[in-house]
């Protein structure tokens, strides 16, 4: 998707980075040109701010999106999702990283969550980084409790993990 992303703004740089912070954190573009997160307005300013970029660009950005259907489709469907892995240790709850050493190789997280499940640990939350989006993408999984040193080496095996951080 990201590289379908890229094409439409290749000759706007600007937008681009617009069109990269609306992606991060998941914010939608309304039909009737605002940005949202769920249903709270974001002002154009920080969205700017965020970017690096005059608060001109958002608007040219929105615009961009809302004349082109694809682009509509994807920005207007984006969603925020809560993310655990700050609050993983005081909850309670298990934190594991995977490295992969290709992250777009098929089946690296079904050979994870085959690993963490034979060892009777349920998977609250998974969460892989784009590898077309960020430079060292990353799965982090978040257990219901804490992960066992046989797991860790059993995940550490795996040949297309590169390697495994506990936290």
């Amino acid at each position: 998707m990201w590289s379908k992303i890229l094409t439409f703004f290749e000759r706007n740089p600007a937008q681009l980075k617009i069109a990269r912070v609306l992606y991060k954190y998941g914010f939608r573009v309304t039909e009737d040109g605002n940005i949202v997160c769920g249903s709270i307005r974001i002002p154009d300013v920080q969205i700017a701010e965020e970017a690096g970029v005059d608060r001109r660009t958002v608007d040219a950005t929105v615009r961009t999106v809302l004349e082109n259907e694809e682009l509509r489709e994807i920005f207007s469907n984006l969603r925020p999702v809560p993310y655990l892995k700050g609050v993983a240790s005081p909850l309670g709850l298990g934190l594991i990283e995977i490295v992969p050493t290709d992250a777009t190789e098929v089946g690296i997280i079904n050979k994870v969550t085959s690993i963490i499940s034979k060892h009777g640990l349920s998977v609250r939350q998974s969460i892989t980084d784009d590898p077309y989006f960020t430079d060292q993408p990353k799965l982090t999984i978040i257990t219901t409790e804490s992960v066992p040193g046989e797991v860790i080496e059993e995940l550490r095996e795996i040949d297309s993990v590169e390697s495994v951080i506990v936290y």
